[in-house]
């Protein structure tokens, strides 16, 4: 009876033992690798991962583990997943042909640019009222610096319209109210009390039109684009040099608007004087290609003209006719 009985006894606690063990599988409801996906999907599945560093997609799947661990990340070539890959140009970022205006046509608008009118207050095609009057022109010399004339059809514009030298050298048709008229050329300034479109005309200019004891006589006036000269000339101011220079245009057919020196910083406008000549003060451009413009937007560039004071030399290019 002894031995049974402790047979018996130990039959139970070896079945306790097992109930005992089987338990904690049991209870969970869900093999371990439902488990393990659960835990997986709690992850978000976008943004950082709970440490806010390692993004969701970076990180190794926990049911397919590789057995020899994550492979580096690579430092260059494709990019990685947390990285967009670089978008294709649109259309709008990418030159076209359309875009950028061939050669011809940039030409042309330079050339539409350069044939606007630059008047100032004399026009072309415009005609102007005042009251002429005479002086003594001597050897046709003035405040336009031009020097002597053998020509005696020369006058002095009014104090207004002369506009800082502006006027000089344009050709003037006059008219007196009888029909009468003469052409003449600015080369002086007629100052204060003179009237805008007033002109002093020289007694032999005056003469064409009526008797010198008139005294003043109502006219008419408009500006010329005559056949002659046949070519233009520039002279340097006596004192010229390479620190300093005064030029001028002499013989244009039509008034000149501005004057430009070549520079290493391109075209260079100048001042222009009372007395006609344009000046660079610091010498820049001095001796160097010059580009005249004339009222009418006529651009003409002068090469070869030497740095010589007080010496006028021909500059072979005119004005057009208009």
């Amino acid at each position: 009876m002894g031995v049974p009985l402790a047979l018996v006894a130990v039959g139970l606690l070896v079945c306790l033992a097992l109930g005992l063990t089987g338990g904690s599988g049991a209870g969970s409801g869900q093999p371990a690798g439902a488990a393990a996906g659960a835990a997986a999907q709690s992850v978000p599945t976008t943004g950082g991962g709970p440490d806010g560093a390692t993004p969701s997609a970076a990180r190794p799947s926990p049911t397919a583990p590789s057995p020899t661990g994550p492979s580096p990340t690579p430092s260059t070539g494709t990019p990685s997943a947390s990285a967009p890959a670089p978008s294709k140009p649109s259309p709008a970022a990418t030159p076209s042909a359309a875009a950028t205006p061939p050669p011809s046509a940039a030409g042309s608008a330079r050339t539409a640019a350069a044939a606007t009118v630059q008047a100032g207050r004399i026009e072309p095609g415009t005609s102007y009222q005042g009251v002429a009057t005479s002086y003594d022109a001597a050897d046709g010399n003035g405040a336009c610096s031009f020097g002597p004339s053998g020509d005696p059809m020369v006058a002095a514009m009014n104090h207004t319209d002369y506009e800082t030298s502006r006027a000089c050298g344009a050709y003037v048709q006059v008219h007196a109210a009888d029909g009468a008229s003469v052409t003449v050329r600015i080369v002086n300034e007629c100052p204060l009390p003179c009237a805008p479109g007033q002109l002093d005309l020289s007694h032999e200019a005056f003469a064409k039109l009526a008797d010198l004891s008139v005294g003043r006589l109502p006219i008419t006036w408009t500006l010329l684009s005559p056949g002659a000269p046949d070519g233009m000339s520039v002279r340097y101011k006596t004192g010229s040099s390479q620190w300093w220079c005064g030029i001028q245009v002499i013989g244009h057919r039509n008034p000149v608007a501005s004057l430009d020196v070549r520079t290493a910083g391109g075209w260079r406008p100048l001042t222009r004087t009372d007395y006609n000549y344009f000046l660079s003060p610091d010498g820049s451009g001095c001796g160097g290609p010059i580009r005249v413009t004339d009222i009418y937007g006529e651009q003409l560039t002068v090469d070869g003209i030497a740095l010589r004071p007080d010496v006028v030399q021909p500059a072979r290019v005119q004005f057009a006719r208009h």
